[in-house]
């Protein structure tokens, strides 16, 4: 079973014109790139004279002087996680799979965040001064842990952002005709302007805006679909998805039928996608400078909020649009008409791309084009920050300059930001030449980010790891991982190559590998001699410059009112007994619902389903679309007003001092 392969017609035809000009494609990489990036920077000169935020000061620029609020906190969570990929991979494995695939891809998705907000909590709790994950290694296992943990974590930098690139790229170039890597090293351009001005704060905003705008257009295909004659109602949908299954059944699908979770195909997806999506987020520098960030109350809320409003987006608009693109193929509608999608096609991601074409013409292009952008520049801003915070906190003050002050520390954030960008982009250049696209490295990245999952996680939340488990476990869980992956393709295919690599079983076997193999590599090694970490070592080391300390779990409610008052050292590890407590309970909160997300979303949901061989009635389908769509709707709502009413202190003291003209510096 391969993501690349389906029956049915269609392996020659015509090529689709794109329906837009490349003037398009320019317009909005370029000219609205450039827009949103000068309403950023200018919001956050506006947010430095008005609310005291300079970015000039190191703890602002990194960590937003750890007071982001629950509602953007939340934002933020879902913008980090709406990769282009989302929108375009899990359309991709509804074409190929039916009902099953996006639902994989959803339930691959919001457990590890939830999941993440006990770690974000945990880091709150043992290392409160931290702004990166990165520094709570080096404490714990010095120089050797922490240059194998920059290695991982830049490795699962790098892939993440050729990931998104490669298929926004793609996309873009389909529907408008703009040269591929044209679009690909402009589309970073602007990200690196804002986030280059303005640091993780513009981080937050601009994740605030593109998510909100996503789910605009989202909620807008879910009305529109059925606007389509051809389709009409959900229970006209299924008619047409029912006649396409008997027409192109898909193999090792419960009677070849689109309409059934009893897919092969679709859970072997599902388990690599969740494993690599738990090494994506664990070793994702970003998503722990976001927690660091917010503020203490807001660390847990805002996670668990953001990972179960987010479910709903590949959710809902992959099964949309998947069997939007299946039941208008064969209508005059569609792009490739008279011929059905090719499997270059598909596995390049252009399933949701023309299924929007047949649905609303050239404004559905505009609006692909439109969310693929805003997609790929929010997580790209997010990967962005993440790498200069490595180059300037990890690489420069530990290694090049102790002494290091704010200008330093800014200065060399600036370099790794530009830097990382022009990187991103020359290096999904060569994998574009080399002939990898959407789905390769989206069926085989978690090889390369999972080996790193165990131990991160046993450094946080386990004193018992030894030194010698931290350090070898993750290298010999990859070595083991790239072995299996390389060794599976050799055995099963008789030959390496981005073909036979990309084949599912290869990629799972490698998957498999690389998340549990260091598992039992740290635990074999820590119990030969294992540690007894002491958690308070955290807290002996200063971290935090000399600037607006983060604000106390006990003054939440003021947080987002008052500025806090600047803090030594030694008066922040006083103030840790008293949000103590409080930061344990969030613990125990966040502990509850990882859990109980998993188990509802792998477990009890879709697993019995599987296990029924059930194929859905018209009556259950229906249920299915319309609860996708009401959940779709709320995650708009949670990311478009949550973080207005949350955030509302800040608004009307921002208004405030521009009406009365009361600005700073």
């Amino acid at each position: 079973m391969t993501l690349l392969r389906r029956n049915g017609a269609g392996d020659s035809g015509s090529i689709v014109e794109p329906p837009l000009p490349q003037a398009a494609g320019y317009v909005i990489v370029i000219v609205i790139g450039f827009l949103i990036a000068l309403i950023m920077m200018g919001t956050t000169r506006l947010l430095k004279k008005t609310a005291g935020e300079d970015n000039n000061t190191t703890e602002m620029f990194m960590t937003a002087n750890r007071r982001v609020g629950t509602g953007l906190t939340a934002s933020a969570v879902i913008s980090s996680w709406l990769w282009s990929t989302a929108m375009l991979g899990s359309s991709l494995v509804g074409y190929n799979f039916g009902v099953a695939g996006p639902f994989w891809f959803a339930a691959g998705c919001s457990p590890m965040i939830v999941f993440f907000s006990l770690l974000g909590i945990a880091c709150k709790l043992r290392v409160p001064e931290a702004h990166t994950l990165l520094e709570i290694v080096r404490i714990r296992y010095g120089t050797q842990g922490h240059i194998v943990w920059i290695v991982l974590c830049l490795i699962n930098n790098i892939i993440a952002v050729a990931n998104m690139l490669l298929g926004a790229s793609a996309a873009i170039s389909a529907l408008t005709g703009m040269h591929i890597i044209a679009a690909t090293f402009l589309l970073p351009v602007g990200v690196v302007l804002y986030t280059f001005v303005g640091g993780i704060k513009a981080t937050f905003l601009t994740d605030y805006f593109h998510t909100f705008v996503i789910t605009i257009i989202v909620c807008f295909f879910t009305v529109k679909v059925f606007l389509v004659p051809e389709l009409g109602s959900p229970q006209d949908l299924f008619d047409v998805i029912a006649t396409v299954g008997r027409d192109h059944p898909i193999d090792g699908n419960r009677d070849g039928s689109y309409l059934t979770m009893t897919s092969k195909g679709a859970i072997l997806f599902g388990i690599i996608h969740i494993l690599s999506n738990f090494g994506l987020v664990v070793m994702d520098t970003g998503f722990f400078a976001k927690a660091f960030s917010a503020a203490p109350h807001a660390v847990v809320p805002g996670y668990i909020v953001g990972g179960i409003a987010y479910f709903a987006i590949p959710w809902c608009f992959g099964t949309i649009m998947s069997f939007a693109a299946l039941g208008l193929e064969d209508t005059e509608r569609f792009p490739t008409f008279p011929r059905r999608l090719l499997p270059t096609e598909v596995s390049s991601g252009l399933v949701l791309p023309y299924a929007a074409v047949a649905i609303a013409g050239k404004g559905g292009a505009v609006a692909v084009v439109l969310i693929t952008f805003m997609a790929v520049t929010s997580t790209i801003s997010a990967q962005v920050i993440s790498v200069s915070s490595i180059i300037s906190f990890d690489i420069y003050r530990q290694y090049f300059n102790k002494a290091a002050k704010d200008g330093d520390a800014i200065r060399w954030s600036h370099i790794g930001v530009v830097g990382f960008g022009i990187f991103s982009a020359a290096f999904s250049t060569a994998l574009h030449y080399g002939k990898v696209d959407l789905s390769w490295t989206l069926y085989m990245l978690g090889v390369l980010t999972c080996p790193g999952i165990v131990p991160t996680v046993f450094t946080i939340l386990w004193k018992r790891q030894s030194k010698i488990a931290a350090v070898s476990s993750p290298l010999l869980g990859m070595a083991t991982g790239i072995g299996v992956w390389l060794g599976s393709a050799s055995a099963l295919y008789g030959e390496i190559s981005v073909e036979t690599t990309g084949q599912t079983l290869p990629c799972v076997y490698g998957t498999v590998a690389s998340a549990f193999s260091p598992a039992l590599y740290s635990i074999v090694l820590t119990s030969i001699k294992p540690d007894n970490f002491d958690w308070a070592a955290f807290r002996n080391e200063k971290l935090a410059f000399n600037t607006t300390a983060p604000t106390s779990v006990s003054e939440e409610s003021e947080s987002d009112k008052i500025e806090s008052s600047n803090k030594t050292h030694d008066e922040h590890v006083q103030s840790y007994a008293t949000d103590k407590a409080k930061l344990k309970r969030w613990r125990t909160i966040a502990s509850v619902w990882a859990i109980a997300t998993f188990v509802g979303h792998w477990v009890l949901w879709p697993l019995p389903m599987y296990a029924a061989n059930y194929v859905f009635s018209q009556t259950f389908f229906v249920a299915w679309i319309v609860v996708s769509i009401i959940w779709a709707w709320g995650t708009m709502l949670v990311a478009g007003f949550y973080p207005i009413v949350d955030g509302w202190g800040q608004l009307t003291q921002v208004y405030a001092a521009l009406r009365q003209g009361h600005f700073r510096g």
